[in-house]
């Protein structure tokens, strides 16, 4: 615990070392010291560091409505980026909705040949097959039935089942 303490301690006092330090004499004569470079005058950098973006704006000379190779290095605002994820959330949940849409056609087609297989080899295999009439009686099928509801099934397994 104290190690763990005593790492995080030197890595937060470490972390302004790593900043760009100036010295520069100010207009009474004194030295300054900073890590914010002033806006004229003659500048020594102390310190190399990190160089720090221009405080100005990027590019004075542009026309109003242009972009620039300057404005593409830009970092964009809150407002850009919350639009961005948006945008990619929806084209996510978009795909995945589209992708589990063709996995439950494909279960569905597979479930339906499944049973349509099925069906046909219990009519090739001459088992005695019954099926309700209109009345609502069991009937079974005598052999032009059995060929004729053979014939259907074997059309729609070669449609519908690759």
């Amino acid at each position: 615990m104290i190690r763990s303490a005593a790492a995080l301690l030197a890595l937060v006092t470490a972390l302004p070392a790593a900043a760009q330090i100036y010295s520069w004499k100010d207009k009474d004569g004194r030295t300054v010291y900073s890590d914010v470079p002033p806006s004229t005058g003659e500048v020594k950098v102390l310190r190399p560091g990190r160089v720090a973006p221009p405080a100005g704006p990027a590019n004075v000379d542009a026309a109003p409505g242009t972009s620039t190779a300057t404005d593409a290095t830009k970092p964009k605002s809150t407002a850009e980026r919350d639009l961005e994820f948006r945008q990619r959330r929806a084209a996510e949940a978009e795909s995945q909705a589209k992708a589990d849409k063709e996995a439950a056609a494909a279960a569905e087609r597979e479930r339906f040949c499944a049973q349509a297989r099925n069906q046909l080899n219990a009519l090739k295999s001459g088992v005695r097959i019954a099926r309700p009439n209109a009345a609502g009686e069991r009937e079974f099928l005598d052999d032009a039935a059995r060929a004729e509801e053979t014939s259907r099934l074997q059309q729609q397994i070669d449609q519908n089942c690759q």
